[in-house]
């Protein structure tokens, strides 16, 4: 692994914006799976306009990117975000979300949107 220092700046920006515990454990799930924003209001029991705003400043960020398949949107992390490593670094030090998902795939909401 390379190691890349980062400015005190951007760190403190990055923590900010993973310091809201629903964009922190969005960033977790995207660390092992991608995710349409319909499974994110069915996992927070949120609505959709307050997941998309969430999803709208990880990705004006650069933190997450999306792909489309189809007519649905999914997000993933951006492994190209200049200082992934060390988001990488912050996801690894996290629990495994899961049981989030294993719990969508129980009510039959996993990709709900396909």
């Amino acid at each position: 692994m390379i190691k890349q220092s980062i400015e005190m700046d951007q760190a403190a920006a990055i923590l900010k914006l993973l310091g809201d515990k629903t964009r922190l454990t969005m960033m977790r799930i995207l660390a092992d799976h991608d995710c349409c924003v319909c499974e994110f209001v069915a996992m927070f029991d949120a609505s959709q306009p307050a997941i998309s705003q969430h999803i709208r400043k990880l990705k004006d960020a650069g933190l997450v990117k999306e792909s489309r398949r189809g007519q649905w949107v999914f997000y993933s992390l951006n492994r190209q975000y200049e200082h992934f490593e060390f988001v990488q670094l912050l996801m690894d030090a996290l629990p495994s979300q899961e049981e989030k998902l294993t719990e969508l795939e129980k009510q039959g909401k996993r990709i709900s949107c396909e």
